[in-house]
């Protein structure tokens, strides 16, 4: 025992000498970003809430979660790319479609992804001469091009979702249908009026898309009729509750 608490010891010190920084320094402020057609640009507040200067290098990508500046191809440009904030101070994203870009269809929206690279800094002082472990964090966010004149109220395009009962391979599942023109995402879902809601059952419904959720854990499968209650985010990275019912 005593050579195993030498041991536990021995690794336990080892791992001090490693300075571990995993925390975000720099805040987005927004959890997802709309993109309205008829302005052509949008903007993105970042803060440096840390005391020492942050690199950031910024993309935008098509859903790849591997991918690199260098890599993607889309219809919009950020502006700066790369830049450096300094300690508690703010920066502004532009994003802009840029001119002469394939047109994105016009009926519905389109999905893109915000990328957000914070670099961290070289260590100084003493802190250069000691066995360091840093990381890059990069957040991503959900960016909706919304094009001009799309039919209905974004905030209102949940309440039209039509659920129905299908059988999986693993038993019952929720298949969510959006007829809408807009991007809904799921956070929370509950059948019954008075339901729990249910675990991993979260996800996001294309626009004229179907969304399949497992119920697991769920004993009986729902009848038409049942209620489900909903979580939805709206655009301003809220949760707004819906209700609706299981269809036949």
């Amino acid at each position: 025992m005593r050579r195993f608490i030498a041991t536990a010891c021995a690794v336990l010190a080892t791992l001090c000498l490693y300075a571990t920084s995993a925390h975000a320094s720099v805040l987005i402020g927004a959890t997802r970003v709309v993109f309205p057609a008829k302005q052509g640009e949008v903007t993105v507040r970042l803060s440096n809430t840390s005391d020492h200067p942050a690199l950031v290098e910024a993309w935008i990508d098509t859903g790849d979660v591997h991918s690199t500046p260098d890599s993607v191809s889309t219809p919009f440009l950020i502006t700066p790319p790369l830049f450096r904030i300094e300690p508690n101070k703010d920066q502004s994203l532009r994003i802009i479609f840029a001119p002469g870009s394939q047109p994105l269809p016009g009926d519905r929206e389109s999905l893109f992804w915000l990328n957000v690279l914070e670099i961290p800094p070289k260590p100084a002082g003493a802190a250069a001469d000691r066995n360091t472990l840093q990381f890059a964090i990069r957040s991503r966010l959900k960016l909706f091009y919304r094009p001009d004149k799309l039919p209905g109220d974004p905030l209102k395009a949940p309440d039209q979702l039509i659920f129905k009962v299908v059988a999986d391979g693993r038993g019952a599942a929720l298949e969510i249908h959006n007829p809408t023109p807009y991007h809904i995402t799921i956070s929370k879902l509950a059948l019954g009026a008075d339901g729990k809601p249910l675990e991993g059952v979260e996800g996001m419904a294309a626009p004229f898309g179907d969304l399949r959720l497992p119920l697991k854990g769920v004993a009986h499968a729902p009848q038409a009729g049942t209620p489900v209650v909903f979580t939805t985010i709206n655009d301003y990275g809220a949760g707004d509750v819906h209700q609706g019912v299981v269809s036949r």
